[in-house]
């Protein structure tokens, strides 16, 4: 029997792949998808064969995850309750496609993944496994009996790693889990499961890896200018970059000004509310940049349509449903909102805020001479607005004078 892992290295995935290979006797072929963890994949390899692996691969797939997943979810404003950036969710269905890509290449049987029953990455994994290959076996260590009497908490997980000689970051003293990527790093379960626990303090800011606290950026504001075409971010300040190129520099810059830094608690798509503190610098000042060069250019009842179905599109990414055909209908008319959503936004970096300093575009929808109070004419007609007032509070009388209207 073959399986296949989508390992990260980290205590889960170390110890998932030594277990597989005991349980099932199996050939462990193990997967990482290099989606921006920088230094976390140095020595990957080795680590997984030295673990039990046969095989490893490790896949490049930065600019493809910027590019075909991050942009056209950035196009779509979509922020899950308002707070989360969706970084962890979005990289899951990619990670999947790229597995079960291997998988095909292996001939294996099975793809097994190191997500837990409890939370919302077996949904998006799984998910997107039935929407791709749905023949293949899953094994989700997690939701075996047999596993989890083995493996009741943390603490097992790390003896276990420590009788067996495999390096993992997690200590008693650190028991808290970090997945990184391009758009940004979250941090939860151990010492953040207590929703009134502050990671911010002086004692405590040290688990931040991407950005500096507010308190500790510079004194003085920093601009940054962002070119749009047709909703996506394709340079700044005047420095044309690709997807990826645009999130990594703009990561830096975030992070030089402690921006993007989120305390949640969410909704998981299972049911349970959960804590979760994220770094999202780079995707806090893109998502901020995208909505004002939109402000400029979009028509209001296009944008008031789109924004109505940023919940769901929300929605959709977080629960796992990337590759289903309500999110593929939603993108089409996303992406069709986006045509004239081309120009420059000009921000101001400073201790964690993004301000606007100004837009401009050679679609935009702003004319000066409509909107000045300054009695400059143009081809509005202020007297229109009379008609226009009488006619919307047509039904507001006739209400009144009908059946007495609104208490006041």
């Amino acid at each position: 029997m073959k399986i296949v892992l989508a390992y990260s290295g980290g205590l889960d995935t170390s110890v998932i792949l030594k277990w597989l290979r005991e349980t099932y006797d199996a050939e462990i072929i193990t997967f990482a998808a290099d989606i921006g963890q920088e230094e976390e994949l140095k020595g990957l390899p080795a680590k997984a064969k030295r673990t039990g692996a046969t095989r490893h691969y490790t896949l490049d797939l930065v600019e493809e995850f910027a590019r075909d997943y991050i942009y056209p979810m950035v196009r779509a404003n979509a922020i899950y309750e308002g707070q989360y950036y969706l970084g962890t969710s979005i990289a899951r269905p990619l990670i999947a496609r790229a597995q079960i890509e291997i998988a095909r290449k292996e001939k294996a049987e099975a793809v097994a993944h190191g997500a837990t029953g409890k939370g919302n990455d077996q949904c998006r994994f799984e998910l997107t496994y039935m929407a791709l290959s749905p023949r293949l076996q899953i094994i989700a260590p997690w939701k075996i009996d047999a596993f989890r009497e083995k493996f009741p908490g943390r603490a097992e997980m790390i003896d276990y790693c420590r009788a067996h000689r495999i390096p993992v970051e997690a200590s008693l003293k650190k028991p808290y889990s970090m997945d990184r990527n391009l758009l940004h790093i979250s941090y939860e379960a151990g010492i953040l499961e207590d929703p009134w626990f502050d990671p911010t303090t002086k004692a405590n800011k040290g688990m931040f890896k991407l950005s500096v606290s507010p308190e500790d950026a510079p004194d003085r504001p920093e601009y940054v200018e962002l070119e749009f075409e047709r909703g996506n971010c394709v340079a700044v300040n005047g420095r044309k970059l690709s997807p990826a190129g645009v999130l990594k520099t703009l990561n830096r810059l975030g992070g030089r000004h402690g921006i993007g830094r989120v305390d949640l608690v969410e909704n998981r798509f299972v049911g349970m509310k959960s804590r979760g503190v994220y770094e999202t610098p780079g995707g806090t000042i893109l998502m901020h940049g995208h909505r004002q060069i939109e402000s400029l250019t979009m028509d209001r009842e296009v944008m008031h349509l789109r924004d109505s179905l940023i919940p769901k599109y929300g929605e959709l990414v977080y629960y796992g449903f990337w590759f289903a055909p309500e999110r593929e209908a939603l993108q089409a008319l996303v992406d069709e909102s986006q045509k004239h959503v081309s120009g420059t936004v000009r921000l101001k970096l400073y201790k964690g805020n993004v301000i606007t300093c100004g837009r401009k575009s050679r679609y935009s929808l702003y004319d000066l001479k409509v909107a000045s109070m300054e009695g400059v004419k143009s081809w509005y007609n202020q007297s229109d607005a009379t008609g226009f007032i009488r006619l919307n509070g047509l039904r507001l009388r006739a209400r009144y004078f009908a059946q007495g209207g609104p208490k006041a």
